[in-house]
């Protein structure tokens, strides 16, 4: 019972971060249970099971605040399905070890890029409701993100967040809601392919599954809020370092790189986004400011009294979600 309460914390905490910032569940979860000592062709089948009720949770709570373009959830999470399933019966039979430093390479790299776009030069098309891509571009990412994720244990926000969020084109808001819906997707694919590959082996970490998947559906509420109420430049920013420091923690595990030189890595990029995070913070106080002050200034103009109302949490029913 105790167990089974931890997992469901860690499955709460997860599932806050990767609502509100569409990535890091399967990462910070399958940590776990690698360190625990399951396997990572089980822990991957674990965290991807348990993630069939996050996701779903997640998406429907996305869907209510309304950021989820379902364009782009079929564009991008059919094609992440089918590479989820191809993914998972892979790992169920062979080693990845090698693929982990190329992808993580790629994925740092778009993570610095995200995040210096976001704190010092945002993008400047970044409240876009719907996204502009095509399947040609996202249906190569979505089979690219999903086999990645499957055979890795995690990689499906860090590849198709940071990738669309670096185009610039959609709202965040919009990209991390649809990224959370279409994992579903990827999910149910992947534990399928587990099943597959796995057999009745892949049942032997029911507890943690649904410690998993507990913790995760009672936080999905909260991150679709959070990242409904969070500026855009922050939000973007937090994804950007998300992506760097777990990254930069599977680089310093396969070069060896530990002790001392490790401590100052983590502390040199934790204070850079630290930083980062102070200026996309003025950043979005300034535009706020710059906008009262217009209001106030037609207001001046008009001699009309604006009347401020509080933001509802309800959605419209009169807006497509």
């Amino acid at each position: 019972m105790f167990k089974l309460l931890i997992f469901t914390l860690v499955g709460v905490g997860a599932q806050l971060v990767d609502g509100a910032l569409g990535m890091a569940f399967g990462v910070t979860a399958t940590t776990l249970l690698v360190f625990s000592g399951v396997g990572p062709a089980h822990a991957s089948a674990a965290v991807h099971f348990a993630e069939v009720g996050t996701t779903l949770a997640s998406g429907a709570s996305h869907w209510r605040f309304r950021n989820i373009d379902w364009a782009l959830v079929l564009r991008l999470g059919v094609p992440g399905a089918i590479g989820a399933f191809l993914g998972a019966t892979v790992l169920s039979q062979l080693s990845t070890a090698a693929a982990v430093p190329v992808t993580s390479t790629i994925l740092l790299a778009i993570g610095v890029y995200v995040l210096l776009r976001f704190s010092i030069r945002p993008p400047a098309v970044n409240d876009a409701r719907t996204s502009p891509h095509t399947a040609k571009f996202l249906s190569p990412l979505g089979l690219f993100g999903g086999f990645i994720d499957a055979s890795g244990g995690g990689g499906w926000g860090p590849i198709t967040t940071s990738t669309l969020l670096s185009r610039g084109k959609t709202a965040p808001r919009t990209v991390i809601g649809s990224v959370s819906a279409s994992e579903f997707l990827v999910s149910a694919a992947a534990s399928i392919g587990f099943i597959f590959g796995l057999g009745s082996d892949f049942f032997d970490n029911i507890p943690i599954i649904a410690g998993l998947a507990l913790g995760g559906i009672i936080a999905a509420p909260l991150a679709a809020w959070l990242v409904s109420r969070v500026p855009a430049t922050l939000l973007g920013t937090g994804v950007g370092g998300i992506i760097i420091i777990t990254n930069a923690q599977k680089l310093f595990k396969t070069f060896d790189v530990t002790g001392v030189a490790a401590t100052l890595g983590y502390l040199a990029l934790v204070a850079v986004w630290a930083g980062l995070l102070v200026v996309a913070w003025r950043r979005s106080r300034l535009s706020a400011a710059e906008a009262a002050g217009d209001l106030h200034r037609i207001d001046a103009e008009n001699d009309t009294p604006i009347e401020s109302e509080a933001p509802s949490l309800e959605p419209s029913t009169g807006e497509k979600a």
